[in-house]
């Protein structure tokens, strides 16, 4: 059986009575295809109301971007009528089933515009689907909106809290992930303490509860400290190892690079038997962890522990640290943990290195955390890592206009909402042999 190209296309829409196609326009030298589609009942219930049987008091003239139709632009046409209800009073718009109230794309479109753009910048996907870029963010917003507005949070028990920077210059916005779910919950610009209390109401809003936090997993932030003990006291508070190891290698840094520019003659002198190529790559060995030196990392590492250097003192006392932690998460015990601790904070304050001692006192400081970090196999591992897709993603986009957009990026593409439209490609189902060999 033959079916016209109207019937035809109106089945490829997914159209149901009353809505049909009545004409198909195709214009190669535009390359555009025009699909006119008609409602052909003469009444219709109230869209208000949902009285049934109603006259239709005008018809408005509406159009739609669709997915492309092979290489050609394709666009829905349609006249949708408008009825004017004997109940209510009003004269309402009927909503088409192929798009949004108010949208000039399909369904399908924006569904197809949303997937592109969890992986392509915007003004990329814009100009691939020939769509200007503030018309994609609009979308992007309120499917996110639409979305985050269903997430249910009532399960979420361990979060990171972390910051980002959106631009140059001291602007961040702090994020906050569910660590055994691997997912963004909540992103807002600043990084003080009201982050903190904002994510606690934003997570009351969404069914979940700030006393059932039982861990928090985060930097030293004072500001992060105090948000906490304000909207969750009742949860347990870690420090990634991560930063604690981080701060140590700034410390390193700062005496390395401190000595090597006011004791340059003596830092030649003790480094002497190193050739050029050797000593440029000290610094990136005394970076880097010893299963990845090189022979000459190796080689440039020798001479420096031979030397009397302050440099050398501070590579030590780096990876002394690295060591209190592994033999803690080893041993996975407190009074383990707590002994190589205290001592080597003993060791820093009176190493005479200025940026160890100010390290001591912050571990000091922040004792409880940074002992609940050696024993807990939690950390901001996964944060980070969003955090390095979120500048990725960035500098891909050669930055973003406003702090808004770069949030829906994060929620878009990190928080793995439920509720988002999926891709209309959907891989098809393959035939079997049998329905191959009765079509042939």
């Amino acid at each position: 059986m033959s079916l016209s190209t109207e019937a035809l296309f109106t089945a490829a829409l997914g159209l149901q009575a009353p809505w049909q196609v009545k004409r198909v326009d195709l214009s190669t030298a535009d390359h555009r295809i025009d699909f006119h589609v008609d409602c052909t009942a003469n009444r219709l219930s109230c869209p208000h109301c949902d009285l049934a049987d109603q006259g239709i008091h005008d018809r408005v003239s509406r159009s739609w971007r669709h997915l492309d139709f092979f290489q050609y632009e394709a666009w829905l046409h349609a006249d949708v009528p408008r009825v004017a209800c004997t109940a209510c009073a009003k004269t309402t718009q009927v909503s088409v089933p192929w798009a949004r109230e108010g949208s000039g794309f399909t369904l399908l479109f924006e569904a197809w515009a949303l997937t592109l753009c969890k992986e392509l910048p915007v003004a990329q996907v814009g100009k691939q689907l020939r769509v200007q870029g503030h018309r994609l963010w609009r979308r992007i917003k309120h499917y996110v909106r639409a979305a985050r507005a269903k997430d249910d949070m009532s399960e979420v028990r361990q979060i990171g809290i972390d910051e980002t920077s959106t631009k140059k210059g001291q602007q961040y916005i702090t994020v906050v992930h569910d660590l055994p779910a691997k997912r963004l919950l909540f992103a807002t610009p600043g990084r003080d303490h009201k982050t903190v209390l904002d994510f606690a109401q934003d997570l009351q809003d969404h069914g979940g509860r700030p006393e059932q936090i039982e861990h928090v997993c985060m930097d030293m932030s004072g500001a992060f400290l105090k948000g906490v003990k304000q909207a969750m006291p009742e949860a347990a508070v870690c420090y990634d190892r991560f930063h604690v190891a981080a701060l140590a290698g700034q410390a390193m840094d700062e005496v390395r690079s401190a000595e090597f520019k006011t004791d340059a003659k003596a830092v030649s002198e003790a480094l002497d038997e190193l050739e050029p190529k050797t000593r440029r790559s000290l610094t990136w060995a005394m970076r880097t962890h010893h299963g990845r030196w090189s022979q000459r990392h190796i080689q440039a590492m020798h001479v420096l522990q031979r030397t009397h250097l302050k440099a050398a003192r501070a590579w030590r006392m780096k990876v002394a640290l690295r060591q209190v932690y592994e033999a803690a998460t080893q041993a996975q015990s407190e009074d383990v943990a707590k002994v190589g601790l205290k001592r080597w904070i003993s060791w820093a304050s009176r190493s005479r290195l200025e940026p160890f001692k100010r390290l001591a006192k912050t571990l000091r400081k922040h004792w409880d955390g940074v002992v609940a970090g050696m024993l807990q196999a939690r950390n901001n591992a996964y944060v980070e890592a969003m955090n390095g897709l979120l500048q990725q993603a960035k500098r891909a986009a050669r930055g973003y206009r406003n702090t808004e957009n770069f949030i829906a990026i994060a929620y878009l593409r990190m928080s793995k909402l439920a509720h988002l439209p999926t891709s209309p490609f959907e891989a098809a189902q393959p035939r079997s042999q049998g329905v191959i060999r009765r079509c042939l």
